[in-house]
């Protein structure tokens, strides 16, 4: 329904980049909203409820469209869905020590390692410029890390959260990967549905054997964030058949921009420091995908060196 209704609309009157954009800003307020989630549940629990009821909405919706599945869709939801527990369960653990903007702005750090990755799998020279933005992303790492309102040094929450990126930069190659050539509808499905299984099964290996309390406010916060994160799942996959992934990866480094905003309209304020590297992390992300000209010749972009590897 999604795919045939609204999708439609979207790459008629705004395109992939903006319905990208867009979904930044939804990205963005997801944050607060699993802060206070986490008051109410463990981490690996919500992540799992968050992505099950989510493959559940879509999966009544498009449950026909399930009965043509093939292998390749299957390996790719698994391979997508083992990165989004990865990546999304690291975040929620470390989101319990310190506030929704600071983990906003350190996950946004996978946007420069989406090259990184792509060379050490396919040896695929980063760019100059790649280099730089990401040592000035790590700088406001640093920075925000020792500035925020959590400690006045990087605590377990910084730097679980700052590994969740690895897992967030491995899902952005993979929907570049495999969106071409499989079922976007089943896959999304299956992806979110893989992620809640596999952080269902992480759940006693994280130490969490008991289920939390029932709550209605807990029923309404995942029951949100779930239809939040199948828009934002199926954009995603629908966007990037035409947006490499290193153009996509900068339009989502406006994601912890927007979750600062929401942030702070929720209450949170961080120290001058710790906001001093959330602006530094995001100019290392704009410093990673710029592309001086060249007088005679134009260097190869990450969004070619993508192309090139994938291809290979």
């Amino acid at each position: 329904m999604f795919q045939n209704t609204v999708l439609p609309w979207l790459a008629r009157w705004i395109g992939p980049k903006t319905a990208l954009l867009m979904v930044t800003v939804v990205w963005g307020g997801t944050f607060v909203v699993v802060k206070f989630g986490l008051t109410l549940s463990s981490p690996m629990f919500f992540v799992a409820c968050r992505f099950l009821v989510a493959a559940l909405a879509i999966g009544l919706l498009s449950y026909q469209s399930l009965k043509r599945t093939t292998k390749a869709d299957l390996i790719a939801a698994m391979a997508i869905g083992l990165s989004i527990t990865g990546g999304y369960g690291a975040q929620t653990v470390g989101m319990q020590y310190i506030t929704s903007s600071e983990s906003a702005f350190i996950t946004a750090l996978y946007v420069p390692l989406v090259p990184f990755i792509l060379f050490l799998v396919f040896k695929k020279v980063p760019h100059y410029m790649t280099c730089i933005g990401a040592l000035v992303a790590f700088m406001g790492l640093v920075v925000l890390s020792g500035g925020g309102s959590s400690s006045q040094t990087m605590n377990f929450g910084h730097i679980i959260t700052a590994l969740s990126t690895i897992a967030l930069a491995i899902e952005i190659i993979l929907i570049s990967h495999f969106a071409p050539s499989v079922n976007l509808k089943n896959v999304t499905i299956l992806q979110l549905f893989f992620a809640a299984v596999f952080a269902f099964i992480s759940m006693p290996i994280v130490g969490e054997t008991e289920l939390p309390e029932f709550s209605w406010a807990l029923v309404g916060i995942i029951g949100g964030l779930s239809m939040a994160s199948a828009i934002i799942q199926l954009t995603m996959n629908w966007a990037q058949r035409s947006v490499d992934s290193s153009t996509a990866a900068i339009i989502y480094a406006g994601e912890p921009v927007w979750a600062g905003i929401i942030g702070r309209i929720a209450g949170e304020r961080l120290p001058a420091m710790a906001l001093l590297g959330g602006v530094l992390v995001v100019i290392g992300l704009l410093l990673s995908e710029l592309r001086p000209k060249r007088k005679k010749a134009l260097i190869e972009t990450p969004a070619e060196q993508v192309k090139d590897a994938l291809e290979k």
